[in-house]
């Protein structure tokens, strides 16, 4: 069976070394150090970003962005009431953070719209994404007949709405049939509509 080039290329990230002072251990060691979010030159894991759309031509940016690991940080009550009452542990956000790291990259680079996102390592305290950007006002853009769809008007502020990949699947939208019959427009749609 022949393979293609990507295909090796996603099993040699798969089979990566993490052992001490390898490549991936110092790069882990610059992110974690390194700023919330940093734009960078290539995308870490190539047959990824080009499976969701990265091209490597003007008008691509991919930015990687840090995000905590763990549930929310919630104060615990001073006053007293019973442990199960607190408030405190198990308390999750409604949105997965592959959707916050896409929202917090896009007000860093107010000018571009994401296209798309992946994760690409964790350590003990965070999530690292990377995420594919686009400007829409790149000339090379707008020539191109397979992504000029994102200079429409429609799709400004795209992530801010969940039309993303990981937008959508927060809201439910990847189920179809018996039992997701109030998730389309979206539940408040559905809610207001009686």
């Amino acid at each position: 069976m022949v393979k293609s080039g990507y295909k090796y290329i996603a099993e040699t990230f798969e089979k990566h070394d993490n052992s001490y002072d390898s490549e991936n251990w110092k790069r882990m060691i610059d992110l974690r150090r390194g700023p919330t979010t940093v734009r960078i030159n290539k995308p870490t894991k190539l047959h990824r970003a080009r499976a969701l759309g990265y091209k490597a031509k003007q008008g691509y940016i991919v930015a990687i962005t840090k995000i905590r690991r763990g549930t929310m940080a919630k104060i615990r009550p001073k006053m007293g009431r019973k442990a199960g009452n607190l408030g405190v542990n198990k308390i999750t956000t409604k949105k997965n953070l592959r959707w916050i790291a896409e929202e917090r990259t896009a007000k860093k680079y107010p000018n571009l719209q994401v296209l798309n996102s992946y994760k690409v390592a964790s350590d003990g305290k965070s999530h690292y994404f990377e995420v594919i950007l686009i400007d829409p006002d790149h000339p090379v853009i707008k020539a191109d007949p397979n992504i000029n769809w994102i200079s429409r008007n429609n799709n400004t502020q795209r992530v801010f709405r969940g039309l993303t990949s990981a937008g959508k699947k927060t809201r439910g939208l990847r189920r179809k049939g018996k039992g997701s019959e109030k998730i389309r427009p979206s539940l408040r749609a559905n809610r207001n509509r009686h």
